[in-house]
């Protein structure tokens, strides 16, 4: 019931319109009823013509202690005016009902998919909002199946379903109405059966929603293997791996299947039983019925009133019983989804948070050390100090996976250190708030990503008031307005998924106008032009050395000859810092970096006979 509360609360701000269809539907329901009324007169008046007219009363419609009968209304008459009256009654009927099923409809699908709306941009939110590691922890795929797979589930419960849960709900009352007040003895021997077929409903819904969760995870599996080998189709063909994705996919397929095949059992088991139970109801009344009527207790049409109510009252307890067990598949989807809505947030801002207005001082990451959470006994930074004073160009060096970028990834916060402090200016970083620290930090990272938008608007990501103008500014000084200007529409080009219609080193210059146009007083290049070619590389360090003036940067480097102006160098080598020093204090130190630069520069090419 939690997660069914929790869902409903999202209709909150929508409660004007889910009152008005609530309203909308209690008139169907009501016009349900009517419609089995009216088969009384249909009987008694209008195919048996011989009764006269001002004798018998046209039909009754009870209302608390009084009754009300058209032949009161209206005049007495021929057949024809009874005829009539029955026609127009039909006819008014009907259209009331169809008028009021149409607008309940729209309103609660407009409070259902508004709710839902609301809902997926909670989760999104939260989800976007989430540290590295929990994007470490949860695959793409994943993530995006409960995003959408798992909210549509909800979705058809709270528009479609929820409508036609008020529809039925209303058409049972109503048509509850009509029996008891025909034979409400009789009414109740039929009713009888009712709990024969809802205990087992309700025992199948429990176990239709821990189905419906497992059906949910194989989606989820399956939209994560689709992803994978979408993302990565240049190496799947690249490796002949064409075969094994395709039995990866095919085996999570049939695994979706066999759980929905599942669900499909246990949902359909509700209706033949209601049928079955309701046939023996119907056989018992045909007898009941014909022996009243032939002793005169009850008349023909009275008996088909009271029969035409019953059938039409099973149909919608048929319908409660499928939208029940839709609500439990829903229900079931809807427990990954409150997960991540409480999945708590490790890097949030502090209650009170400093906003950091400039940056003028220096950086100081003060004896931290850090453990990444999904691995504490994995790779660790161990009691690390340095200073980055402003305007000073650093440089971090080691062999891969010494720490370098896990080191700079602390500095904008997508990680916490474990202990120690970063500060800047003197202020602890998690005093601050993210948005004003990170506004503060501009980022060129080896394996730039580019949104499938225009180049306009991938420069301009930062500062989405940028003018045209600005842009052109600073692709000029990052190198790529020559060959934007070359591209089919020039900046309002669509790039594609990740930039795939450009070079890596024109990728890399949009990356680098971004960062120009952010204009961020700290700049962090990690391996910016590890993936380049001559060429590119040497644009690329033209372009950076545009976006490095009048900066602090801190820039991580496999390439020797591209730091060997850094201020400062710190070898990392293990979590720690080893070496510290200038290129030319380091290149003949004997350590490290004296290592790393005979491995590059005088070493032999293996690839070339001696």
């Amino acid at each position: 019931m939690n997660e069914l509360w929790r869902v409903l609360r999202y209709s909150r701000p929508y409660f004007g319109f889910l009152l008005i269809s609530i309203i909308l539907m209690a008139v169907v329901g009501g016009s349900q009823g009517a419609t089995a009324l009216l088969i009384k007169p249909v009987f008694d008046r209008v195919l048996n013509p011989s009764a006269a007219d001002d004798a018998v009363k046209l039909f009754t419609i009870p209302l608390f202690d009084k009754s009300v009968y058209l032949a009161d209304l209206f005049p007495a008459g021929s057949i024809h005016n009874v005829w009539t009256m029955v026609a127009i009654s039909i006819l008014a009927v009907f259209l009331l009902k169809g008028v009021c099923e149409y607008g309940a409809t729209y309103f609660i699908n407009y409070v259902g998919l508004s709710a839902v709306m609301d809902l997926r941009q909670d989760v999104f939110n939260k989800v976007l909002r989430q540290d590295a590691e929990f994007f470490e922890t949860h695959t793409t795929g994943r993530l995006m199946s409960s995003i959408m797979n798992d909210i549509d589930k909800i979705q058809v419960a709270t528009s479609n379903m929820l409508a036609d849960w008020l529809r039925q709900n209303f058409t049972v009352l109503a048509l509850l109405a009509v029996v008891l007040q025909t034979d409400w003895k009789l009414a109740l021997v039929s009713l009888t059966v009712l709990p024969f077929v809802l205990v087992p409903t309700a025992r199948i819904g429990r176990r239709i929603r821990r189905t419906s969760r497992q059906a949910q995870d194989h989606t989820a599996e399956l939209n994560q293997v689709l992803q994978e080998t979408l993302s990565g189709q240049q190496v799947v063909k690249a490796f002949g791996g064409e075969q094994r994705e395709s039995g990866r996919f095919a085996r999570a397929s049939r695994r979706m299947r066999a759980t929905s095949l599942k669900y499909i059992l246990q949902q359909a088991i509700a209706s033949p039983m209601i049928e079955f139970f309701g046939a023996l109801t119907i056989v018992g009344l045909l007898y009941y019925g014909r022996e009243q009527i032939k002793a005169g207790g009850l008349s023909a049409g009275s008996f088909a009133s009271f029969l035409m109510a019953l059938l039409l009252l099973y149909e919608p307890v048929k319908r409660l019983t499928g939208i029940h067990n839709i609500f439990q598949q829903a229900l079931g989807a809807s427990q990954k989804v409150f997960e991540y809505l409480d999945q708590q947030e490790r890097i949030a801002d502090k209650p009170g948070a400093r906003t950091l207005d400039d940056f003028r001082q220096r950086i100081l990451f003060d004896n931290i050390s850090f453990r990444y959470p999904a691995s504490p006994n994995g790779f660790l930074l161990d009691s690390l100090t340095l200073e980055v004073d402003a305007g000073e160009v650093v440089a971090l060096v080691g062999a891969s996976g010494a720490g370098k970028s896990t080191l700079v990834s602390l500095l904008p916060r997508f990680y916490d250190v474990t202990s120690g402090r970063i500060t800047v200016d003197g202020t602890d970083i998690r005093d601050l708030s993210l948005a004003s620290l990170r506004a503060r930090i501009g980022i060129v990272a080896q394996d730039t990503f580019l949104f499938n938008d225009t180049v306009l608007d991938n420069i301009r990501y930062g500062r989405r008031d940028a003018t045209l103008e600005e842009v052109r500014a600073a692709a000029a000084s990052a190198l790529a307005d020559e060959f934007v200007d070359r591209l089919p529409e020039g900046y309002n080009t669509i790039i594609g998924e990740r930039g795939a219609k450009l070079s890596g080193g024109q990728r890399q210059r949009i990356a680098i106008a971004r960062a120009l146009l952010k204009n961020a007083p700290i700049l962090i290049l990690d391996e910016a032009t590890s993936h380049l070619d001559t060429e590119s590389e040497i644009l690329v360090q033209q372009a950076l050395a545009n976006l490095m003036a009048n900066r602090t940067v801190i820039v991580i480097a496999h390439r020797l000859s591209t730091i060997r102006r850094a201020d400062k160098i710190v070898v990392l080598d293990h979590g720690r810092i080893s070496e510290t020093g200038s290129h030319q204090e380091l290149v003949s130190g004997g350590g490290i970096y004296q290592r790393l630069h005979d491995l590059q520069f005088l070493e032999p090419d293996p690839l070339v006979n001696p």
